[in-house]
């Protein structure tokens, strides 16, 4: 049997912050869910645990349940206990600096400001390892960064940002079947334009 993928989106805990631009991982992560009618919720490690199979593959699917800051105190604890390679981890999370509607995948990278990528990369003591990011785009004006992930996604981009979700979503299940530079030259790029 292969080995497992991990998959973790990155968001906020609680009902609150569902619909916040800086749980779009999380969107991500139930999106898939639902997709591969995954099923047995458990805590583990500080997140809310799910696991599914796909073409012969098991996928252990995280949220973590710490704060975005603390992301790395479950990925750690999460890719520890299921002996995951590095190359078999996912990390999913909302970028500023991509325009909304747009994904990006890499092998690795510095966490780009994203206080959650930033805890993980301590955590496991590497950059090394694939994430996904999708963008959400600057905030208007002279508004706080800070401010604008924790807003909801306003109503006239819940049509693309569902599409965005299902994009990112067989972007992920082609990382996990034909590998990265697979997923990374098929779905970079944004939403709706020719790659």
């Amino acid at each position: 049997m292969p080995d497992p993928f991990l998959l973790i989106g990155l968001g906020n805990p609680g009902r609150e912050y569902r619909d916040n631009r800086h749980s779009v991982g999380f969107m991500l992560i139930d999106r898939l869910c639902v997709r591969l009618n995954a099923r047995g919720m458990k805590v583990q490690s500080k997140a809310i645990v799910i696991t599914a199979a796909y073409e012969e593959r098991k996928l252990i699917l995280a949220k973590p349940q710490t704060f975005m800051n603390l992301s790395g105190q479950s990925v750690q604890g999460l890719a520890h206990f299921y002996k995951i390679p590095l190359t078999n981890l996912m990390v999913i999370s909302d970028d500023l600096d991509l325009p909304f509607g747009t994904i990006r995948i890499r092998a690795s990278g510095g966490p780009g400001g994203q206080r959650g990528m930033a805890s993980i990369i301590e955590h496991l003591g590497t950059q090394d390892f694939p994430r996904l990011r999708i963008g959400i785009g600057r905030p208007p004006g002279r508004m706080d960064p800070a401010a604008y992930v924790l807003q909801d996604f306003p109503k006239d981009e819940a049509q693309l940002l569902s599409e965005v979700l299902d994009h990112a979503a067989d972007a992920v299940l082609e990382f996990v079947v034909k590998g990265l530079n697979a997923a990374m030259n098929k779905f970079n790029g944004t939403v709706g334009e020719p790659v």
